[in-house]
C-alpha cells in the first residue's frame, strides 16, 4: 500500500496511474473482458477499445494508427526496433548498428548483443551536458549502418537530443532511425515522422506498466521478435493486453491536452528546486544544465556523500527519489550516464535524481530541499 505522507519524486522511474486511465480500463477488467482476436460482440467492443487507443497515441505522436505496434514495454519495443531492423537489414547487405553511449539499458544492452552475434557496433560519444557528438555521429554511420539509435531525452539527466539532426544523418547513409521517446512524451510534443522506429511506455504518461508501443513508420521494414497468432500486423504475436492498451491511449490522451498548460508550472518548479539545493547545500553540482532538458528533470551530484546512503535517508524521511548509481553485485558503480558526460567517479557515485510529476507543489519542492539538506549533514559528519 502507497504511503500517503510519501512525496513522491521518482517520476522518471514510473507514474502514477491517471484517473483517465483507470476510468478507461475499469470495464475491460470486469464484465468486458473477452479476447480481443474473437468474432463474438464482446470480442468486437474489446477490439474497438484497443484500435480507439491506437487512434489516440497515433494522434498524439503524428503517426497514422495502422503504424501503431503495440508492445509488452518500452523495453520491447526497442529490442524490436533494435532487432528487427538489423535482422532485415543484415539481408540487404547492412550489418552496422550505431548507438549513443547515454542509451537506456534497452538500447544499449540490445545493441551488445547484436554485437556478439555478428553485428558491427558503434558507440558515439556526448558532451558534458549528455548531447551526442553529431561530428562523431557523422563519422560513425558509413554505407553499411542498418540502424541508428539516440533517445529523445535522457532518462537520468533529462537532456533533450537534436534529434531532427540526427534523423538527417542517419537518412543521409540510408540506414533506419530510431528513437526511445519514452522519457519524452510526457513533456515534449513527440513528433514520431521524424525518425523510423519510435518506442514509447504506458507507465511513464500515467498508463499502466506492462504497456508499450512501437511506431514503426509506413514503408519502415523490421522482422519480429515474437512468432505466434500474428497480431499487429504480424510484428508482434500475443493476445492482446486489451484493459492496458485502453488505458494506455487514455493516459496520453490526457497528457497530450494538458501538456501546453502543465509543462511551464513543472519548468518553474524544478529551477525552483535546483536553485534551492544549490542554495542550501554546498558543493552541489548540476547535471546537465547546459543543454535543453525534460521539464521535470534535476539531477544533482552533492560533494562529500554517496548516493545510494542518500537515497535511503530520504526514503526515512518520506521522499522517494532516486540515485545516479546503480548497485551491482554489491558494488555501487557510477551511472554510465554521468560518467560518458565526464563527471568524475566520486561525483557520479554522488548523484541524486528528482524528478517531478504534474502534481508536484511548491510545498513539495520546499519539503524535498529540506529533507537533502537535513540528509546531507548527516552524511557529512
Amino acid at each position: 500500500m502507497h504511503n500517503p505522507t510519501t512525496l513522491y519524486l521518482d517520476n522518471a522511474a514510473t507514474t502514477p496511474l491517471r484517473p483517465e486511465a483507470r476510468a478507461a480500463m475499469e470495464p475491460f477488467l470486469d464484465a468486458a473482458f473477452a479476447n480481443a482476436s474473437s468474432l463474438y460482440a464482446s470480442a468486437r467492443e474489446a477490439r474497438k477499445g484497443i484500435e480507439v487507443a491506437r487512434e489516440q497515441l497515433a494522434a498524439a505522436v503524428g503517426a497514422r494508427p495502422e503504424e501503431v505496434v503495440f508492445t509488452g514495454s518500452g523495453t520491447e519495443a526497442d529490442n524490436l526496433a533494435l532487432k528487427g531492423a538489423a535482422w532485415h537489414a543484415r539481408e540487404q547487405g547492412r550489418d552496422g548498428i550505431v548507438i549513443g553511449v547515454t542509451e537506456h539499458e534497452a538500447v544499449a544492452k540490445t545493441a551488445e548483443w547484436l554485437g556478439r552475434v555478428g553485428f558491427r557496433v558503434r558507440v558515439v560519444g556526448v558532451d558534458g551536458n549528455g548531447v551526442v557528438s553529431l561530428d562523431e555521429l557523422r563519422e560513425a554511420v558509413d554505407e553499411k549502418t542498418a540502424i541508428v539509435s539516440v533517445m529523445w531525452a535522457n532518462n537520468e539527466v533529462g537532456t533533450v537530443q537534436p534529434v531532427a539532426e540526427i534523423a538527417d544523418i542517419a537518412r543521409s547513409a540510408r540506414a533506419l532511425f530510431h528513437s526511445d521517446a519514452v522519457q519524452a512524451l510526457r513533456f515534449l510534443p513527440v513528433d514520431s515522422s521524424r525518425a523510423d522506429l519510435t518506442a514509447f511506455s504506458a507507465h511513464k504518461v500515467g498508463g499502466p506498466k506492462g504497456v508499450g508501443a512501437l511506431i514503426v513508420r509506413r514503408g519502415t521494414k523490421i522482422q519480429p521478435l515474437i512468432h505466434g497468432g500474428g497480431q499487429e500486423r504480424g510484428l508482434r504475436s500475443s493476445t492482446y493486453n486489451v484493459a492496458g492498451i485502453i488505458g494506455f491511449g487514455a493516459a496520453v490522451g490526457a497528457v497530450a491536452a494538458e501538456r501546453s498548460s502543465v509543462v511551464p508550472s513543472v519548468e518553474m518548479l524544478r529551477d525552483r528546486l535546483q536553485a534551492e539545493l544549490c542554495a542550501r547545500i554546498t558543493g552541489v553540482h548540476v547535471n546537465g544544465a547546459g543543454a535543453p532538458r525534460l521539464a521535470g528533470h534535476v539531477n544533482v551530484s552533492i560533494e562529500g556523500i554517496e548516493g545510494e546512503p542518500l537515497i535511503l535517508l530520504l526514503d526515512g524521511a518520506g521522499v522517494a527519489a532516486s540515485s545516479g548509481s546503480a548497485c551491482q553485485s554489491g558494488s555501487t558503480e557510477p551511472s554510465h550516464v554521468l560518467v560518458a558526460m565526464g563527471v568524475s567517479r566520486p561525483l557520479a557515485t554522488s548523484a541524486l535524481r528528482l524528478t517531478l510529476g504534474t502534481d508536484t507543489t511548491e510545498a513539495d519542492v520546499d519539503r524535498a530541499v529540506s529533507a537533502v539538506a537535513d540528509a546531507v549533514v548527516r552524511l557529512r559528519r
